[in-house]
């Protein structure tokens, strides 16, 4: 009898992969970089066993969207008391703090568990084309859609 084979954690190679978010439409650069942090591009991919690799995004701050997106999107959070409830728009989330702006945009693609949150542990954003990870020896990952 054959059975499926499944993927110990222990089995998983993790690699490190940079991305230039320069020119890339939000939305679509952040579910290439979902799709890297689950693990679906490997065929070992296993829905309850974390199999993503590791990715670095830089030049955050040049990100684009379309439409009349930087002023009619909404980030809202909120202090618990009454009348607590703070409003930024995109235009200046990406002023004030364009890393944001890919994690959030990502965290909304992962899985609501656990498990997405030791994915999106496996995020690093930087707005500039600078990062610390240099010693991982990332690939350059080609996002194209």
């Amino acid at each position: 009898m054959r059975t499926t084979p499944i993927t110990k954690p222990s089995e998983v190679k993790r690699k490190w992969y940079v991305v230039d978010a320069s020119g890339h439409t939000l939305g679509r650069l952040s579910s290439e970089i979902a799709k890297v942090l689950k693990g679906k591009n490997k065929p070992i991919f296993s829905t309850f066993i974390d199999t993503g690799d590791y990715v670095i995004v830089v030049n955050a701050d040049k990100i684009k969207v379309t439409g009349k997106k930087l002023d009619q999107k909404i980030y809202k959070r909120n202090s618990g008391w009454v009348g607590g409830l703070k409003t930024t728009t995109l235009r200046e989330m990406l002023n004030r703090k364009p890393e944001f702006v890919i994690e959030h945009a990502v965290k909304g693609m992962l899985p609501k568990s656990a498990i997405g949150d030791h994915m999106l542990k496996k995020l690093h954003v930087y707005a500039g084309s600078d990062h610390v990870h240099a010693a991982q020896k990332p690939e350059v990952l080609n996002i194209t859609y």
